[in-house]
């Protein structure tokens, strides 16, 4: 994601990398996960994964607030109860159709995986088609206090909807990564956290008060963080910075850096996307998960 303070183009987009787009209907979102976002025009077609639905329950729920409805999309095996529980968080794009595909992936494992659209206040990422607009009139805008309590309400939700209360995990790909740092030095139960090329530092706000940097002493959560070398968004330095401060604050967190990755090299839908390093990354966001009982 690109410095809310700075506009510019999204460095973590490859523009010039050759794609197959899809045609225009697969980009008009309008359940959650029922398209790819306009912003990501053309997607690369030809590389994109797709997980089918076949023995799980899968698709848009409603998560009651205090303050209205969350949507979410749910996946999980049919008829599952007491099933380990993950929340994923996306990056700014929303819900679109590859995170409703992590979450299917994800149910495939024997998880519930919800993921809910924490932008719904301030607009539909989805449906905008230029990353600065979506930074500077949907993220900007959303607190981080909002999403604390969205999550809250979105693992409330779970365990009460097949999930077990006692196996908690968070995970998130890029603005999503650095709420998964934060979120897990809010919520002590949760059991493990996975943070994906999310930013460690940047500018204070209002809205963003503390970053990843910050709240490293606070982590109730063992986190892994999985990072790009070659992420043109997050120095390396910053990276370093967060691993001597994890390992003074406990130790139980760890970061792993793919040293010829780029910034979002899990996201199969864009020309950042890294096989090898995405398969490995997951194998390790499931290994962690049940190393730390989820």
């Amino acid at each position: 994601m690109a410095n809310l303070g700075k506009p510019s183009v999204d460095p973590h987009f490859d523009s010039l990398a050759p794609a197959i787009p899809f045609s225009r209907r697969d980009f008009v979102a309008t359940l959650l996960g029922s398209g790819f976002a306009l912003a990501v025009q053309p997607v690369m077609a030809q590389q994109v994964i797709k997980t089918d639905s076949a023995g799980l329950l899968a698709g848009e729920v409603k998560i009651p607030l205090k303050d209205g409805e969350l949507l979410a999309y749910r996946s999980m095996p049919a008829g599952g109860k007491k099933l380990p529980v993950v929340v994923v968080i996306s990056e700014i794009f929303g819900v679109h159709e590859h995170i409703a595909d992590l979450t299917r992936r994800l149910a495939k494992q024997g998880y519930l995986a919800i993921a809910p659209e924490l932008f719904s206040r301030q607009g539909d990422p989805r449906k905008r088609d230029n990353f600065q607009q979506i930074i500077g009139e949907i993220i900007a805008k959303v607190p981080d206090a909002q999403v604390i309590a969205d999550l809250d309400a979105s693992l409330a939700w779970a365990q009460a909807n097949g999930g077990d209360a006692s196996r908690l995990a968070v995970t998130g790909f890029c603005w999503g990564g650095r709420q998964t740092w934060m979120y897990c030095a809010h919520n002590p139960k949760v059991s493990a956290g996975v943070a994906w090329y999310g930013r460690i530092a940047d500018a204070v706000t209002p809205n963003q008060p503390r970053h990843p940097l910050d709240i490293a002493a606070d982590l109730k959560v063992p986190v892994l963080g999985l990072y790009g070398g070659q992420d043109q968004g997050i120095p390396l330095a910053s990276i370093e910075d967060m691993r001597t401060a994890l390992a003074k604050a406990h130790g139980k967190s760890q970061i792993h850096v793919y040293p010829d990755a780029p910034h979002a090299f899990n996201a199969d839908y864009r020309p950042s996307y890294r096989k090898s390093e995405a398969e490995d990354g997951w194998r390790r966001m499931l290994a962690w998960f049940k190393a730390n009982g989820v």
